[in-house]
């Protein structure tokens, strides 16, 4: 079986667990999963991974994102989106296009964010928006999110298309919903496209359609192998006497490397061998001096397969 990561650009009207279920159908594998739930209604960069290649799902959930958006204001649903039930109808301020770059810089920066009603988060084990489809609305806690760019791309009123660069968490609809009620009319989501998950844009992707093939598709740079996903960490080549020692859980220290690594300490870096990914570590030298080795294991990649291939 092939490991590796699956660049989709996903369609609309599909869920992201869809979109896995016709991965697992044409590779042959239970083990697939995704990156970052996508909404029906959205589309774009679902990074999905096969086999070994789920184990970098931590790692790809943890990548900033890059979204294009378009809200329709006026209107508030109870999904935040096209596709939820109207609760209200609003004029639209006058004055909406004189307020609305500046009111955009606000929302620029570390703020907090009341996650959805329709999200996949849990309370007691059970999915918000199961809860939300049968009439429940509980308390959610803010959430600290980090939104880069919020950038006007269009405005045609009475919806508007924005870009928005944001951290893991963010959840967009909320975003426009918060928008709509600092404008004073409320707001909903009418289109959702992610640009950009981590290093890996939009571009790069296969559309579902186009994914029949598997021996095509591995040749498609939108499939990357395990050892390539997470190109954008730093390396940490070791010696192969430290092979042996950290198939037994043994983390390296600096002295197993063969050269050293460009990495500060606290930096996620990639443990490799003969080209191969072994594990992803923390560089974290002073744990030297308790004698537990420069690096802090994070995640195995099936070592000793890897080690024997």
């Amino acid at each position: 079986m092939m490991h590796g990561l699956l660049l989709i650009d996903k369609p609309a009207g599909l869920s992201s667990h869809d979109v896995v279920r016709q991965i697992r159908r044409v590779f042959k594998t239970r083990k697939v999963g995704h990156a970052g739930t996508l909404d029906p209604l959205a589309t774009g960069v679902l990074p999905v991974a096969i086999g070994e290649g789920t184990k970098l799902l931590q790692f790809l959930l943890a990548e900033d994102k890059v979204y294009r958006t378009t809200m329709r204001l006026g209107i508030t649903t109870d999904t935040l989106d096209a596709e939820g039930e109207v609760l209200t109808e609003a004029d639209i301020p006058a004055d909406v296009p004189q307020r609305l770059n500046r009111l955009l810089e606000s929302f620029v920066g570390e703020i907090e964010q009341i996650p959805p009603m329709y999200s996949a988060l849990k309370r007691d084990g059970v999915p918000l928006y199961k809860l939300a489809r049968a009439g429940k609305v509980v308390e959610r806690s803010p959430r600290k999110i980090r939104i880069d760019r919020c950038a006007l791309i269009d405005l045609q009123l009475p919806e508007l298309t924005l870009e928005v660069e944001c951290s893991k968490g963010t959840y967009i609809r909320s975003l426009c919903a918060d928008l709509g009620d600092a404008l004073g009319c409320g707001a909903h989501v009418t289109a959702l496209r992610r640009l950009r998950t981590g290093q890996y844009p939009i571009e790069r992707c296969l559309r579902l359609e186009q994914i029949t093939d598997v021996g095509q598709v591995l040749q498609h740079a939108a499939f990357l192998p395990v050892e390539d996903a997470l190109f954008y960490y730093p390396a940490a080549e070791l010696q192969e006497a430290a092979v042996a020692r950290l198939t037994n859980g043994v983390p390296p220290t600096e002295g197993d490397l063969v050269g050293s690594v460009a990495a500060d300490s606290g930096d996620l870096v990639r443990l490799v061998f003969a080209g191969r990914l072994l594990a992803m570590a923390r560089y974290v030298p002073e744990r030297f001096k308790e004698k537990r080795g420069d690096f802090e294991l994070i995640r195995g990649f099936n070592l000793n397969q890897e080690i024997q291939a």
